[in-house]
């Protein structure tokens, strides 16, 4: 295919050459009406840019078919036989691929380390859980991927089971075995789900590790906002064989996502293929000896403890993004979350992820030499004035095997049960109706439905008197939980 197209950004090209004049959506009307203060600060490109897709960059009667052209490219560009794009971010789009494989009431497999919108999926869906939980490594405090033999467990534990969802690469940037778990899905008849949020670049190296479509997944949700040039909210869906129907997943994308899509989503999403097939390599390339340079040097410093190809040499990973800098920094004497505080107050510099031991950096192809040193002379930094930084009570982790709760009742019953507020000192023993997120990084440590147990909610409390965030609950302080009413 001719990848030097870009279909939706040819349709504004050519929206703004007729000089249409708009009596529907958007009511700024391509920025006319919008506030110059805002104008000032945002940039009025992008409004002049926020078209309606329909009657305005394609016809509703006679559809040029601009999104579907430029979907079509997509496919192409990374060995998929169908690409959807989504406008509303990977946490609605992976509810989406749930529902597209198990409905209400039926089994899907899924990563326990799963971040918050895949638990919210699960009781938006109403699909019964069957979690499979990922390989706790002890030395790190770290969640990686499930292997395959977890995964082919489960399936024979419960064969009426309708899928998998494997949540690769991690946060962290540790990534499982995708071929491995998608041939035992195949053994199984059923489909493999990858929610690959922190995969769009990877199609476009081979130094980096394996593309879900390359690794026989079935279906493959990327965010592109995350690694990739899109703007926020940038999703697609890659679907390849025909155990999840192309029909289903868009009925089921209908009916969850909006009726307005961004045409701003469209327009870069169809930019950033452009991009990477016709310079993607070369940028990547860069990008890969940029992040080498970054990991060495951190590496030398006093205190600080850079992740990388060990964890797949240890057997804890098939294998890790190297564009991911993850650094423990437990040996400085503070917590992750208290260096990432640090680094923006007194550096200016925001990093991708933090959490009890470690921060991430994620170099993209964006980055240059004055990021690099940036980041790096920040780290340097980190080390000298580290004995600065106020010390807290520390966060009591538990053992892995305590995070590993029982399931009473499924996630939706317990979230729409009759509730009652009990304090934390009463809660142990008692099931959750709901979500329990430390953040970061955003993977609960109770959904409801769960048992609660006296090692979590000691590794919560101890949390937030840490400073961790736990926004999704009731009550963030974690004095009180939000529970199931007992008949």
């Amino acid at each position: 295919m001719d990848h030097s197209r870009v279909p939706v950004l040819e349709a504004l090209e050519e929206f703004r050459r007729r000089g249409d004049v708009v009596f529907g959506p958007p009511g700024h009307k391509q920025g006319r009406g919008v506030d110059p203060r805002v104008a000032e600060i945002v940039g009025l490109d992008v409004f002049r840019s926020d078209v309606l897709s329909l009657n305005g960059l394609d016809d509703r009667r006679q559809s040029q078919g601009v999104l579907s052209q430029a979907q079509e490219l997509m496919a192409d560009a990374v060995g998929a036989e169908h690409a959807f794009f989504s406008t509303c971010g990977s946490s609605l789009s992976i509810k989406t691929a749930m529902l597209a494989v198990a409905g209400p009431g039926e089994k899907l497999l899924l990563s326990r380390n799963a971040h918050k919108s895949v638990i919210s999926g699960v009781v938006v869906n109403g699909v019964e859980p069957v979690w499979v939980h990922p390989e706790f490594d002890r030395d790190r405090h770290l969640a990686h991927p499930p292997e395959p033999d977890d995964v082919r467990r489960s399936l024979q534990e419960h064969p009426d089971a309708k899928g998998m969802l494997l949540i690769t690469p991690t946060d962290w940037g540790t990534c499982g075995d995708i071929q491995g778990v998608a041939r035992v899905c195949h053994e199984f008849d059923v489909p493999l789900i990858v929610d690959e949020a922190w995969g769009a670049h990877l199609p476009f190296h081979p130094d980096l590790p394996p593309w879900g479509m390359d690794a026989e997944a079935d279906l493959v949700v990327t965010s592109v906002h995350k690694m990739g040039g899109a703007i926020e909210q940038s999703s697609v869906f890659h679907l390849q064989y025909d155990r999840v129907s192309p029909e289903a997943l868009k009925q089921r994308e209908d009916l969850l996502g909006t009726t307005s899509a961004s045409s701003l989503v469209y327009m870069t999403l169809d930019g950033w293929r452009r991009q990477m097939v016709e310079q993607g390599h070369d940028l990547l390339d860069a990008a890969l000896r940029r992040a080498e340079r970054l990991r060495l040097a951190a590496g030398d410093l006093p205190g600080l403890r850079p992740m990388g190809q060990e964890v797949v040499e240890e057997g804890l990973a098939a294998s890790f993004d190297p564009l991911k800098i993850v650094i423990d920094v437990r040996e400085l004497g503070i917590s992750g979350m208290q260096a990432a505080e640090w680094l923006r107050a007194e550096r200016h510099v925001d990093l991708g992820g933090s959490d009890t031991c470690r921060i991430s950096a994620s170099i993209t192809h964006a980055d240059d030499d004055e990021t690099e040193k940036t980041l790096l002379d920040a780290l340097v930094a980190l080390t000298e004035g580290a004995e600065s930084i106020e010390r807290r009570p520390p966060v009591r982790l538990p053992e892995p095997s305590a995070l590993e709760l029982e399931q009473a009742m499924l996630p939706r019953e317990a979230f729409f049960a009759e509730v009652e507020h009990v304090p934390a000192e009463r809660a142990a023993g008692r099931v959750a109706a709901e979500m329990i997120s430390p953040y970061p990084p955003g993977v609960p440590a109770i959904a409801p439905g769960e048992v609660i147990t006296d090692a979590v909610l000691d590794y919560l409390r101890s949390g937030v008197e840490h400073g961790v965030l736990i926004p999704d609950a009731a009550d963030p302080s974690v004095k009180t939980l939000r529970v199931v009413v007992r008949r």
